[in-house]
């Protein structure tokens, strides 16, 4: 399958970089750690300077990574990442849910996860179905429903902190390539592009997915509403206790006996 390298690979790349950029910006200063992981080569090439983790590097298998290995089996030990970047990488691979199992073993406890994805209910889907299109990238690969990757996150434990769309738009046509080209598209953004991110939200080409990984407690925590009441039993008479009926008839027999 042929897997975009650069943002040049994908139709209108440049923009699409920008807007995902953008999206990403507000969530750089609110993560803290040693560690920034970026896998794949589109993630290495966004830019993470404004984020509060120090050490930023990117994994994929080519020359040009700063660490050249298969996201499937990912050369770091365990717990040892603060945050995982994965952009455009699932829809190109063969085993994804493996690759988040990956980045679930390497990610320490409350580590984030930041997923970038096609939509396929978008506009952007309309290449898949022209044949034109269906060879070339990115619907040369798989488009998964956001839902579907939360529910893979959900099995793995993470809580889903944010599912955002951005770029209502079709991505048919030639590729920018020109950066002030690139400005007036942002600049002039159609009307039907506009009503749609209006009307329909949720319906964006592309989705950034935030979650973070959940720390389970080593002892369970028992419900309050379920411990029994104590069982309390009479306390002792400090006194005397009287006599039964037996014992007191008994008395008499013998009082009686006596006399």
């Amino acid at each position: 399958m042929l897997k975009p390298l650069i943002w040049q690979d994908l139709p209108f790349g440049e923009l699409l970089q920008t807007e995902i950029e953008a999206k990403l910006a507000p969530w750089w200063p609110r993560i803290f750690g040693y560690h920034l992981l970026k896998v794949g080569a589109l993630s290495g090439q966004l830019n993470s300077l404004h984020c509060s983790i120090a050490r930023h590097f990117c994994v994929y298998d080519a020359l040009e990574a700063c660490i050249q290995a298969d996201p499937h089996h990912l050369p770091i030990q365990q717990s040892a990442i603060d945050a995982v970047l994965s952009c455009f990488l699932l829809e190109f691979e063969s085993d994804p849910y493996q690759i988040l199992r990956e980045f679930d073993r390497v990610l320490i406890s409350s580590g984030y996860i930041f997923i970038v994805g096609f939509n396929p209910v978008s506009p952007a889907f309309i290449g898949k179905i022209l044949p034109k299109y269906q060879t070339q990238p990115p619907w040369n690969g798989q488009f998964f429903m956001p839902s579907r990757v939360k529910d893979w996150l959900g099995l793995l434990g993470y809580q889903v902190l944010a599912d955002e769309r951005l770029m209502y738009h079709s991505l048919l046509g030639q590729s920018v390539t020109n950066r002030g080209h690139k400005a007036n598209q942002s600049q002039h953004t159609p009307f039907w592009q506009k009503s749609i991110a209006n009307w329909l939200p949720s319906t964006g080409s592309v989705y950034l997915i935030v979650a973070r990984k959940m720390t389970i407690p080593l002892t369970p925590i028992k419900d309050k509403s379920k411990l029994k009441a104590p069982n309390w039993s009479t306390a002792p008479t400090a006194g005397r206790s009287g006599l039964t009926q037996t014992q007191r008839v008994e008395s008499q027999i013998l009082k009686s006996t006596k006399s």
